[in-house]
Parts: C-alpha cells; structure tokens; sequence
C-alpha cells in the first residue's frame, strides 16, 4: 500500500505516479490500517462490508484495471494519513482539499463494477488526488511526528487486539463447555417427570411391522436432548419411507432419563426409536466413561466417551449389518436410503472426503505425528481426511476385518506415546485408512459451525448439513445465518420449551 512522505538521504524508496512513496512507511501505514481494521471488528462484533464488497469487486477486475483501483485506495489511505495531521496544525486549506479529494475517489470506487474499466473521469480524479498528495509531501517533507504518531497507533492496536483475543477466547471456551441455562432446565423437568411416571408407561411401545433387516437404522450417540430431537425429526421430514426408519440413540446414564421422556411425550411416528444409556453396555471396559481424559483438554468434543462409542458399532448393534451413523449436530435435508445401495467395494465406511487441491489441513499429517516411524511406515502423510458426522458403514464386514481390534490397538499405542491430536477424528482417520469410500459431496456439508463462507446453494444442496467445529446452532454464538436450518426442526411451542423460555 501507498503512503506519500520526503525522502531522507540515502532512503530507498519507489515512484508510483510522480509521487515518491517510502517503502518502510507503506508498510508501517499498511499494518497500522489492516491492525486497526482487527482491532475494531474485534472490539465492535462488526465488519466493514463496503471495504469488503470493495475488494472482492477489485479481486474480479481487469488486470490494468485493478491496478488503478488499488492505486486509489493507496491514495485514500495516504490523503487520510495527511489529513489528520494536518487537521493537527491547523492548514485549513489543505484540509478542505483533501477532504474534497477523498469524498471523489470513495466515490469512484463505490459506483465501480467488477465487469467494468475505469473511465476518464476516474483518472482525472486520481491525478488531482496526486496532485493534492503533493502539496501535502510539501508541506510536511519530513513526516516525523506522523511516523511517532503511526507507531504510537500501531502498538495500541496491538495490545487492543491482543487482549480481547484472549478475553475472546476464554469466553468462547466457557460458551463451549456450559450447558445453556434452558437446555439444563430442560432436561431436570424431563428427568423428574421420567420418575414420576408409572415403571409401565417408561417404554416404547414395540411396533415392528417388518424384519430389522428391511428397516433403515440411524444411530445417534449424544447426551443433548435437542440436538437428538432435531436429527431425528429432520430425518423424518426427509425421509421418503419413514415408516422404514429405526432411530438407535445412545446416551449417558444421566441424561438417559430425559432422553427417553422427551421421545416418550414427542414419539418419532412413523419410524420407531430404541434408547439406550452406557450403563445398558455392560462389555464396555468399567472404565470406558472416563478413559478420554486428558490433562490440558477440556473441549467436551475431545473427551466425550459417545465420541468414541462410534468405534464399537458391531458390538453396539450385533444384530445389524448396516447403519447410517449421524452426529447430533447435523440436519438431515434429503432422504438418505440410497446410502445403503451404495457399494462399499468391500471397505468398512463410507464417507465424505474432505481435503481439497493444495489445503494441507486436510491432510493426514496435519492430524497425526509423522515423526513417529509407527505412522511414518504405515500411512500415507498426503492421505485425504474423510469426514465423521454422516457414515454409512458395513459392520458385516467390520466384524471380519476385525476393526475394533485395530482401534483398541491404535488407542493403546498413543496412551504410551502422543500419535495424534486430540479427539477421536485423528484416531479414526487410522482406524478406517484403506477401508473408507468416498461418497459425492453432495451428500454432506460440513463447517457450519466455524465458517461463515459456505454459500446457500452449497447448504441447500446437500443431503446433510452439519455444524462441525465450536459454534453450535443452539449455543448464542452460533453463525445467525445458519441457525434457521437447525431452528425448523424443532416446535418451539412444546410446552417443556415454553416452560425453560428456550426460543428461537
């Protein structure tokens, strides 16, 4: 970026339209604009979308083009530089002069389309700009004070940035770990009327029609009740055959009596719906609710038990040979029983992929040490990430691969040494390497819960939607514009909402 000052003696500098611009002070003036941009989105929870609209017009231009358009906004930055300092010693004419000059090029800039070159009377006003730019080097030739005072700026930026990224962090973590104060009141009223009613009255009835073979099984491992509610009632809504479908939730010992009263007072009609607590698993290891701990993580997504639950699915369901497994922070959008045609080609999963061309993070070694020669002569560091959320897996052809083994094997090894990060995502990327087949992307979405730049049409789209990351649809810091999607699926004039004021 521009920024107009005299030259020293022996300073470097470049000439860009009769106006000679000191390298060390574009840069200074650069940072100091784009740190003062950070501090205030920061500070202020907003973004400043004509400057974004701006450039992504200017992204999209002509080359010649573009090169006039951020001359401008290097002129823009310069005359404002100028102008406060010598709105500071009192040159009145000056002033009116640049102010007059920024209000032609904004304007220049803001009637500009990407489609489009910049007319003769844009030009003219970027060489009266240059013009005004010069007078100003003139009158100040030194700039000293400007530079004390830019520096002055940019460390108070800095440490304006600094501390409310740290503040922002904390409180974002807080928001993470805590149940909202209605989904706590929720689940004490669901749990204490659960007790309150008759031992005869706390089932389901059994309504099987047909064989469990000729039924589509959904699991869902998860300890909020909403979130459950929400799979289960987009699932129907999608479904072309719901009468066919057969919910398996999986939940804590706590929470297991609120889920079975909220699914006993909203039953899933027409699909059938099985709910069981850890405790009901009586193979699992006795110390299987706590074996995810680990010091220094907190993150309830990395030490959840239900996370890892998902890696003993034949054991889980030993009458089954096929499932769909779905988190619970996802929307379902389309009927999803052509999964179960899908040929797996004699592999476990099926799965999205999620690595694109040239994006490391999606990638295997950004997940998992390479410099442990277990991983080094076993995977592929290139290897693309597959996506969990939304699975289909083979479990007839789990139980003779022998899968949980290898899990168990994998879980061990990095109990004696860090093999991978924290969470079960790493851990499952092993487990089901050369044993995942990609599904069409269509098929699942993921990101809506930390980026903000997925388009509509990639939502709307696609069979499933899910809020991966930190910013889940039913916590306040969730992405507003995709919190309808979540909100749809769910009455909020049930009478138990009502009662814990959980609203849209």
């Amino acid at each position: 970026m521009g920024f107009a000052v005299g030259l020293g003696a022996g300073a470097v500098g470049e000439h860009t339209g009769g106006t000679h611009v000191s390298v060390k002070e574009r840069r200074m003036v650069e940072i100091v604009r784009q740190r003062q941009d950070v501090a205030a989105q920061e500070l202020e929870g907003q973004t400043d979308e004509n400057a974004a609209e701006a450039d992504e017009r200017i992204s999209r231009s002509p080359p010649g083009t573009k090169e006039k358009l951020w001359m401008m906004q290097d002129q823009l930055i310069m005359a404002k530089a100028y102008l406060q300092f010598a709105s500071l010693h009192g040159s009145a004419h000056l002033v009116r002069e640049l102010k007059l000059r920024i209000k032609e090029i904004e304007r220049v800039i803001s009637h500009f389309s990407s489609s489009s070159r910049v007319p003769t009377s844009a030009l003219q006003k970027i060489r009266a700009m240059e013009m005004t730019l010069s007078k100003a080097q003139r009158a100040y030739p030194h700039c000293s004070h400007m530079t004390a005072k830019l520096r002055a700026m940019t460390h108070q930026s800095e440490e304006l940035v600094r501390a409310h990224r740290s503040e922002t962090s904390f409180l974002e973590q807080v928001a993470v770990r805590t149940l909202p104060k209605g989904h706590h009141c929720l689940a004490m009223r669901l749990t204490s009327e659960y007790f309150l009613l008759d031992p005869k009255e706390r089932e389901f009835p059994q309504r099987y029609t047909m064989q469990m073979g000729d039924l589509y099984h959904y699991a869902i491992f998860s300890d909020n009740v909403l979130a459950s509610a929400v799979v289960v009632n987009s699932t129907i809504s999608a479904s072309k055959d719901p009468k066919r479908i057969m919910f398996h939730i999986v939940t804590d010992a706590l929470n297991f009596p609120a889920m079975m009263m909220w699914f006993l007072t909203n039953p899933p009609n027409p699909a059938t719906i099985q709910i069981k607590s850890l405790d009901h698993l009586k193979w699992l290891p006795a110390d299987f609710s706590f074996r995810f701990k680990q010091k220094g993580i907190r993150d309830p997504r990395y030490t959840s038990a239900l996370n890892h639950l998902r890696f003993y699915l034949p054991e889980v369901f030993p009458s089954l040979n096929k499932l769909v497994l779905l988190d619970h922070d996802v929307v379902v959008q389309r009927d999803l029983s052509g999964l179960w045609e899908i040929d797996l080609k004699g592999k476990v999963n099926g799965a999205v992929e999620t690595c694109t061309s040239g994006d490391g993070y999606h990638q295997l070694e950004s997940l998992v040490n390479f410099s442990d020669p277990s991983i080094i002569n076993k995977f592929d560091a290139k290897a693309c990430i597959c996506a969990f959320g939304m699975n289909i897996f083979d479990l007839k052809e789990w139980r003779r691969q022998g899968v949980t083994t290898a899990y168990n094997k994998w879980f061990q090894a990095d109990k004696r040494r860090r093999l991978w990060k924290a969470g079960s995502l790493p851990l499952g990327q092993l487990v089901f390497y050369n044993q995942t087949v990609p599904l069409d992307h269509r098929w699942h979405v993921l990101g809506l819960g930390h980026d903000r730049s997925i388009g509509r049409e990639a939502i709307e789209r696609a069979a499933v939607i899910h809020y991966s990351g930190k910013l889940k649809p039913w916590l306040e810091i969730s992405i507003p514009k995709y919190r309808d999607y979540w909100n749809n699926f769910l009455d909020y004039d049930n009478p138990y909402l009502q009662q814990c004021n959980i609203h849209m």
